[in-house]
C-alpha cells in the first residue's frame, strides 16, 4: 500500500496503481489514519513534513519518496535511522527553475510595456523615453550562489546571454561545468555582482546565510533573486537594506513559511516582488517529479532505487 499525501500527475499515478494499492490523503485526513499501519511507501511534495511523529504513524513503511528535489520537509535521518529509503528527482525540474530565472532576470533589467490603445505621436514618444532599460545584461556581473545543477545551468545560459559569471559554492566544481563562470568567495561575491541569484541546499547551516553582513556588502542599486529555500534569507534584514536602496530590486519566489502571512517584512515595499513558488511550475517539470513513483516501485519490489537520498 502506498499513500499520496498531495497531486501527482496522473500518467505517474495510473502506472503506480499497477504496483500497489494507493490511496490518497493527507496527514490529516480520514483517509491517511485508516491507511497508516499498513502502508509501505509514502509519496510527498512540498508541504508535508515527514519527521519522526509522522513516521512514528506508519510502522510498516519502507520507502519515502519526494516528487521533486530538496529534501527539506523530510527527516532523511530519521527516516534512514527506521530501516526507511528515501528517494527524489534530483534533475526533474531544473529546466524550468533555469527559464524562471531567466524570466526573473527580464523582469528585472528590461522594463516593458504592452499598448492596448492607439497613442498619439507624443504620447507614443513619451512612452519610449519612459521605458528604457538602465543596463545590458553584457554589462553586468551575475553572482550566482550556489553552483548545483540549477546554478550551472544558470551560469551556462546567462554566460550565452553575455552575463560575467560568478559563484561561489562549498564544493569544488570541476572547470568543464562552470560553463565560464569565475569562482569567488561569497563575500566577493556579493561585493562585485549586479544581480545575485540564490541556489544553495537545504542544509541547516544555509539558514538565515543572507543576512545584514552579506547584504552590506551589495551595491544599492543590485537585484537579488532567490528561486532555493526561504529560510535562506534573513527578510527582516533584507526589509531594513531594501528601504533605504530604493534603486535595489529582490525577488523572491521561496519563502519561510509558505504561505506567508500578513506579518511579512517585505509585504507593500515597492521594490519587493514576492511571488508563490512557481519557478518549477511546468506541466514537463511536475510530471518529471511524479515519476519518483518508479523508485516507489524498485524498492518495494526488492531492488535498489536509482535516485536515493544523499547522504550529508
Amino acid at each position: 500500500m502506498c499513500i499520496v499525501t498531495e497531486a501527482l500527475d496522473d500518467a505517474a499515478i495510473d502506472w503506480l496503481a499497477g504496483h500497489a494499492r494507493i490511496v490518497r490523503g493527507s496527514p490529516a485526513s480520514a483517509e491517511f489514519a485508516a491507511a497508516a499501519s499498513e502502508a509501505q511507501a509514502l509519496v510527498v511534495r512540498t508541504y508535508t513534513i515527514v519527521d519522526d511523529a509522522l513516521l512514528d504513524r506508519l510502522p510498516a513503511l519502507r520507502v519515502v519518496a519526494r516528487a521533486g528535489v530538496g529534501l527539506d520537509n523530510i527527516d532523511v535521518a530519521a527516516c534512514r535511522r527506521r530501516g526507511v529509503e528515501v528517494v527524489h528527482t534530483p534533475d526533474a525540474n531544473t529546466q524550468a527553475v533555469v527559464e524562471y530565472v531567466l524570466c526573473l532576470l527580464c523582469d528585472a533589467l528590461r522594463p516593458r510595456l504592452f499598448l492596448d490603445r492607439p497613442l498619439a505621436k507624443d504620447a507614443w514618444d513619451d512612452v519610449r523615453e519612459e521605458v528604457v532599460g538602465a543596463w545590458q545584461m553584457d554589462e553586468l556581473v551575475l553572482g550566482i550562489l550556489g553552483m548545483g545543477r540549477i546554478g550551472q545551468r544558470v551560469a551556462q545560459v546567462a554566460g550565452a546571454i553575455g552575463f560575467h559569471c560568478i559563484y561561489h559554492d562549498l564544493l569544488e566544481i570541476p572547470e568543464s561545468a562552470r560553463h565560464g563562470a569565475q569562482p569567488c568567495g561569497i563575500e566577493q561575491l556579493f561585493a562585485d555582482s549586479d544581480v545575485v541569484t540564490v541556489h544553495v541546499d537545504g542544509r541547516a547551516s544555509n539558514r538565515g546565510l543572507v543576512g545584514a553582513p552579506l547584504l552590506e556588502r551589495l551595491r544599492d542599486d543590485a537585484v537579488l533573486i532567490n528561486t532555493s529555500r526561504g529560510f535562506v534569507i534573513d527578510d527582516r534584514a533584507l526589509a531594513a537594506w531594501l528601504g533605504t536602496r530604493p534603486g535595489a530590486q529582490v525577488i523572491l519566489d521561496v519563502h519561510d513559511p509558505e504561505p506567508f502571512t500578513h506579518g511579512h517584512p517585505l509585504l507593500g515595499m515597492a521594490n519587493a516582488h514576492l511571488a508563490p513558488h512557481l519557478a518549477s511550475r511546468t506541466l514537463t517539470a511536475m510530471a518529471n517529479m511524479s515519476w519518483v513513483v518508479k523508485d516507489v516501485a524498485a524498492v518495494l519490489g526488492g531492488a535498489p532505487p536509482r535516485f536515493p537520498a544523499p547522504l550529508r
